[in-house]
């Protein structure tokens, strides 16, 4: 059983333990290791030592990695998009059902539990953990994709399949292909990836507010496995989802290397290839670990204030220079594309647009899935108080509205700048670039495409310093106050993994692992949805 202070409130209680939930003394999970550090002994072996031994074959066979890489990506894709997408739509039922059930009238600490946080506070916190690396690489670069194969074009760039032609044709029409390519993208960004975080972040805050248990992976599972969970099938649990989170993360860093890169290039003429996206690495790894040694409020917290008020600030910027009208309009033609198209878009069999599953959904589900973990410990720890129903509607629209807007916004000025300009530079660059071409071509292009170079790097930051943490805390057996040099060692080979997965394959390998490790964990999350409803079934519901 966890200590008094793992299970402490923000305003200071100790969470009630559910009885049923109890576990001795003698099933202490959490031991005083080596060297001052506070860690569970297996999990942060055995996940330390398999980053460290794939990190060291990795920089050691780096030319025979690659075409290893290309090949389990490949395979994993054409071989599993229709597992990952109905796991995927299997979430969003999940959170849909339970959000009109009577279990939807749970509230997460106990039936007299008060937010922790306002409705503003908490809508902002849900906003900020929507933003990251992914939208600033894909924003601009997804929906133009997607525009491009739909009008006729392959636009295949970086090592990622497009040439699809879902829903029917729509060449001959620029307008609906726009729309099909905006509910394409929507559908990437919107309901499915929050479902996914939802129900994990459910998990994790029903049973840390309402039963006691730490804040960890494996306490979503005692309905199903009882007190085997302080045993060697909670343990399996814990490092499944540190080895997702880790390979999740530094897919992202990977994707924010290259994309600072390209901006770097494109902005002040620095040489492009792997050895700048290592030393940006390495660099930004370094404030990250500045960040780790100042703790949660002066790094992430103010990292991350820092960094909405760019996002938020270069979002604005566009919208007033670019083609407002349009953003504005777009933004409620492109919500209705996807609600018209949702249903085609997320059916996983009988589909003939198998680059479009395989190419981009099945990547995308498996790099939300190995997001999760990360994510969805963040949602938990700041949503204690709120009801399930309150809580599913919140984490699945107000995300999803704030990802619509942003691929609005950045995807359709780079479509209109096309459709109504004739820019065609930005089609043809590579994907890291197209944000820095759809900015030149607005005013103050310099010092806008700095920001974005500068948001992308705080962005790389606070998902480094945030991954670190949550993988410490599961590491530690759900210990929200560990040692800081345990999460100095997690968000070093963060870093470390980042740069061997450049090496030793780029976007190919960072995709490959983000895969790898989604799979294994979309089993332990699809397990978890069915421990969630018996662990709700036994709260009382007013």
């Amino acid at each position: 059983m966890s200590t008094s202070q793992d299970l402490m409130k923000p305003d200071g209680e100790v969470n009630p333990i559910d009885t049923d939930y109890q576990v001795g003394q003698d099933n202490i999970v959490v031991k005083l290791g080596p060297l001052g550090l506070d860690i569970h002994n297996r999990v942060f072996a055995i996940a330390g030592l398999a980053v460290i031994l794939f990190v060291a074959v990795t920089l050691l066979f780096q030319n025979q990695m690659e075409p290893l890489f290309e090949a389990l990506r490949d395979w994993l894709t054409a071989h599993l998009d229709w597992f990952f997408m109905t796991a995927g739509n299997i979430f969003v039922l999940v959170c849909l059902v339970l959000a009109v059930s009577p279990l939807g009238r749970v509230r997460l600490g106990g039936t007299e539990a008060k937010p922790d946080y306002s409705y503003a506070g908490w809508f902002s916190m849900l906003f900020a953990a929507g933003m990251g690396i992914g939208l600033m690489f894909y924003g601009v670069s997804e929906p133009l994709s997607h525009f491009g194969s739909a009008m006729g074009g392959t636009a295949s760039e970086a090592g990622v399949r497009t040439d699809w032609a879902p829903l029917g044709a729509a060449a001959d029409d620029p307008e609906a292909a726009r729309r099909l390519a905006m509910a394409a993208t929507i559908y990437h960004w919107g309901l499915h990836p929050w479902a996914i975080y939802a129900v994990l972040a459910l998990g994790l805050a029903l049973f840390s507010f309402n039963k006691g248990l730490p804040l960890t992976i494996r306490s979503v599972f005692y309905p199903l496995l009882g007190e085997r969970i302080w045993g060697w099938p909670g343990h399996l649990i814990d490092i499944l989802a540190i080895l997702a989170t880790m390979f999740g993360l530094a897919t992202s860093l990977g994707l924010g290397a290259s994309q600072a890169a390209s901006g770097l290039n494109h902005l002040l003429g620095v040489p492009l290839g792997d050895t700048t996206q290592i030393v940006l690495v390495v660099f930004i790894t370094a404030i990250a670990l500045v960040s780790v040694v100042a703790g949660l409020d002066a790094g992430v917290k103010r990292l991350s204030e820092i960094n909405m008020a760019l996002a938020i600030g270069l979002l604005l910027f566009v919208i007033l220079v670019g083609p407002t009208v349009a953003i504005l309009t777009g933004f409620f033609a492109n919500l209705g594309a996807y609600a018209q198209h949702l249903p085609a878009l997320a059916m996983p069999f009988g589909r003939e647009d198998t680059n479009f599953s395989q190419g981009w959904t099945a990547f995308y589900w498996a790099w939300w899935i190995s997001w999760s973990p990360f994510v969805g410990m963040f949602i938990a720890r700041v949503s204690r108080g709120r009801t399930v129903r309150e809580f599913i509607v919140s984490v699945l629209l107000v995300p999803s509205l704030a990802c619509v807007l942003w691929m609005t916004v950045f995807g359709g000025t780079a479509i209109t700048q096309v459709v109504s300009q004739g820019y065609e530079a930005v089609v043809g660059a590579e994907l890291p670039l197209q944000l820095f071409l759809m900015l030149e071509a607005l005013p103050l292009a310099g010092i806008s495409s700095f920001i974005a170079i500068v948001l992308v790097v705080v962005f790389f930051v606070t998902s480094s310093d945030s991954g670190s943490l949550v993988i410490d805390v599961i590491a530690a057996g759900g210990k929200v106050d560990a040692p800081t040099p345990q999460r100095v060692f997690w968000c070093t080979f963060e870093g470390l993994v980042a740069i061997a997965l450049i090496l030793g394959g780029g976007l190919v390998a960072l995709q490959a692992m983000a895969v790898s490790a989604g799979f294994p964990f979309a089993i332990v999350l699809l397990v978890s949805t069915v421990a969630l409803v018996k662990g709700l079934l036994t709260e009382p519901r007013g």
